[in-house]
């Protein structure tokens, strides 16, 4: 873990999330797992990479405690992951976000003390130049500053792809026995599935890891398309891991959280019915297996979408989250 010990109580909770098997999509010779990434203390597979870049930075001395800022551009989750955590670790957050994103992000943002920067920008950051505002913003701030603030930029940080090679791969890996013959997760920065794939690849290199994207001018926050967003840094690094792509569409992606409220009891984000719909079709295509899923988020942050775009009617979606399975106590 980068050289470092677990200290704090949101630290030591970090990670270990509990991996599910989803019966009633599963057959008799291909098993369905989803790793339920919202039991992580700030409610994300975010939750990760966020401390991993923190402790990264301060070991190497790039932030110092009750003077940084740590300022990041963000979709959501990664937002909410370093607004959390760091603040419990003495930092100040600034964060800019799309302003298409879901009106409860922002509120938890708020609430965990963030200042929040508002752009116009897509809802999922481009990265290519001239084309993000988000974080040519997030830059603009930082830039003149650089006692004082500190950018972590996700998309370029190596400390996010360790955070998934040094403890996602390896919590699969164990969960599964050494069983599991597809890893699918969905795509923004690419740490969560060039770390995971990459040390599962390691363990087995049979495995296949599959990328899943949105579609164009998409509804999914947390994902992107490549085709009209440049892929991040981070993740061109280490491209070669996957071996196959799976384009989720809105709608597909809406249908399977409402299929799995109905028939498993979990409340998911719009990013893991994409990964859902992308299992269900590898579990179409093969005969035998073990197919792992990250479910990135679960729907608490989402009932304005999911109410915008017919997935639930305001009492469905409160019905749901009640007999709601799986569902951890988050540190917000």
């Amino acid at each position: 873990m980068i050289g470092f010990t677990l200290k704090t109580e949101i630290e030591q909770k970090i990670g270990n999330t509990p991996l599910l098997e989803l019966p009633n999509f599963s057959t008799n010779t291909v098993k369905l797992f989803a790793k339920l990434e919202w039991h992580n203390p700030f409610g994300s597979v975010k939750d990760r990479a966020a401390y991993w870049m923190i402790k990264d930075a301060e070991k190497r001395g790039l932030i110092h405690k009750n003077k940084s800022i740590i300022i990041e551009p963000t979709s959501g989750n990664t937002g909410i992951a370093l607004t959390g955590i760091a603040s419990k670790m003495g930092y100040k957050v600034e964060i800019v976000i799309p302003e298409k994103v879901s009106e409860e992000t922002k509120k938890i943002l708020k609430a965990l003390g963030a200042t929040i920067h508002e752009t116009s920008d897509d809802l999922c950051p481009r990265v290519g130049a001239g084309t993000d505002q988000s974080i040519a913003l997030a830059k603009a701030i930082a830039t003149p500053r650089p006692d004082i603030y500190y950018m972590p930029n996700q998309y370029e940080n190596d400390a996010n792809f360790l955070a998934h090679y040094e403890s996602t791969g390896p919590e699969i890996w164990k969960q599964t026995n050494g069983s599991v013959t597809h890893f699918l997760t969905g795509c923004g920065t690419g740490g969560t599935i060039t770390g995971t794939g990459s040390f599962l690849k390691e363990k087995n290199p049979r495995i296949q890891i599959i990328a899943v994207q949105a579609q164009k001018n998409h509804l999914l926050q947390g994902l992107r398309n490549f085709e009209e967003s440049s892929m991040p840094d981070l993740f061109k690094r280490r491209e070669e891991v996957i071996d196959e792509w799976f384009t989720a569409t809105n709608e597909e992606s809406f249908n399977m959280v409402k299929e799995l409220s109905d028939k498993e009891n979990i409340m998911v984000g719009p990013s893991s019915g994409s990964v859902m719909a992308a299992m269900m079709r590898q579990r179409n295509k093969i005969d035998r297996g073990t197919i792992v899923g990250i479910f990135a988020d679960d729907g608490r942050k989402f009932k304005s979408l999911y109410l915008q775009q017919n997935v639930f009617s305001e009492e469905q979606y409160e019905k749901n989250m009640i007999k709601a399975m799986h569902l951890s106590d988050l540190s917000y």
